[in-house]
């Protein structure tokens, strides 16, 4: 017996009397669809509490930097199908107690419906949303994390759902009318269980490359910001390194353009060192088919049959509020809103990806409706020059740790295939549970 829930507090227009059929297991209205043996088709507010956020008054900057974390879209694209724990911004009791915004409870699915529809994303612990979302406090008729599967494998159904000229947006006459096919609780939860194992795999192996990327940046800083191997050596310590790399550092700091620098190295600018080379647009890219990564303004997003860069390098977003900076181990493909980095001198490409993460590659808008990056403005950015070998000996020293997250990402991807794979067909009752256990065999 599903357990009692406070009313829904969403407002606004009752729910909508069409129906609208989604992919699998979710549907705007009741659809005329067969269901799996002992499914049935339930609508979801009577399983789960149905919840709105709000955005508290920017105007007031004492509703915000509290403890009540507040998830924005950003939070959400950042984080799409996984549980989140913190939040870009938060408020407090003040913003909440004058805006519309409340705390919703641990293991609330959330939505978003506007702006960048299809984001999914769990609570890890209590927090508010804003209006973007549309969040379900589930009941004990239906486990919160089958219900996060549904989401995640109807993504390409939303924009059915949706509507708008400027911006899609699922509006709430067609959430309120939201049916669910479930199997019991306990098969949900053995899906959930499932697919969980496969995720939390893929977590894992994404909580140890941030690790390593962490050492990376840390040896990065040492050596290229805070210059402690020169430092060491000019007050007449060990400088804690191998006799070969110490050798590899001066002993002392002399004056530039940037600042102190070490002796012999020097001051230019990135259009002295590299080109950026524009990306192409690209129809039939993949998530899951293709030997070759693509990339775009905020990273990687398919896979393609074909390289545009034929060795490994560096990605810059060209458009876009955020334009970020990636990194490919392989040769990759670039769609048009990114550029790669084709090098002019010796120049190693680990040294000038951590080098560019230092650079405000957002801060260089070109002026138009898109925010853009300005090559012109790009190549007279100043940049610190070290030497060929020094930047070597990085990569040298390094080489190790991305061996081991490129191993890392490979197995997450085959993860990600096999649950892809199976996501549809278990959502849908097309493959029972035992099945699935069989077809996983070996897989995590």
């Amino acid at each position: 017996m599903a357990t009692s829930r406070a009313e829904t507090r969403t407002g606004g227009r009752p729910a909508s009397t069409g129906v609208i059929a989604g992919n699998f297991a979710l549907s705007v209205g009741r659809p005329d669809k067969p269901t799996p043996t002992e499914w049935r088709w339930v609508l979801l507010s009577d399983v789960a509490r149905l919840e709105t956020g709000h955005t508290p008054s920017r105007r007031h900057p004492e509703y915000w930097g509290g403890d009540v974390p507040w998830i924005g879209i950003k939070d959400a694209t950042e984080n799409h199908g996984r549980v989140i724990w913190d939040t870009a911004q938060h408020t407090n009791k003040l913003g909440l107690a004058n805006s519309s915004a409340r705390i919703l409870p641990t293991n609330t699915v959330c939505l978003s419906r506007t702006a960048s529809v299809g984001y999914v994303v769990v609570m890890g612990r209590p927090m508010a949303t804003s209006q973007d979302f549309v969040n379900w406090v589930c009941s004990d008729a239906i486990d919160h994390c089958f219900l996060k599967y549904v989401l995640l494998a109807e993504r390409s159904a939303f924009l059915r759902f949706a509507s708008g000229t400027t911006h899609q947006t699922i509006y709430f006459p067609e959430v309120k009318a939201f049916y669910v096919c479930l199997p019991s609780v306990i098969e949900q939860r053995s899906i959930a269980h499932i697919l969980g194992t496969l995720d939390d795999k893929i977590e894992l192996n994404r909580r140890m490359s941030e690790t390593l990327e962490a050492i990376a940046r840390a040896l990065f800083k040492s050596w290229f910001v805070n210059f402690d191997p020169v430092r060491a050596k000019a007050e007449g310590r060990d400088p804690g390194l191998p006799k070969r790399l110490a050798g590899l550092f001066p002993t002392r700091l002399v004056d530039s353009e940037l600042g102190e620098i070490p002796e012999g190295w020097s001051a230019t600018r990135w259009g002295e060192l590299v080109t950026l080379e524009y990306g192409r647009s690209l129809e039939g890219y993949s998530d899951a088919i293709g030997a070759y990564a693509v990339y775009g303004t905020n990273g990687r997003i398919g896979r393609h049959s074909e390289p545009l860069c034929k060795h490994p390098g560096i990605i810059i977003g060209r458009k876009g509020a955020y334009r970020g900076v990636h990194f490919c181990s392989e040769p990759f493909f670039v769609i048009d809103t990114a550029f790669y980095v084709e090098a002019r001198k010796p120049v190693e490409l680990r040294w000038a990806y951590y080098e560019l993460l230092r650079q405000d590659i957002n801060g260089m808008d070109s002026g138009s409706a898109i925010p853009s990056t300005s090559r012109d403005d790009f190549y007279a950015l100043p940049v610190l020059h070290p030497p060929f070998e020094v930047q070597q000996a990085f990569a040298q020293t390094l080489s190790p740790l991305w061996v081991k997250q490129a191993q890392a990402e490979n197995e997450s991807d085959a993860l990600a295939i096999v649950r892809e794979a199976l996501l549809s067909r278990l959502i849908s009752g097309e493959l029972r549970v035992k099945d699935s256990e069989r077809l996983q065999g070996g897989a995590v």
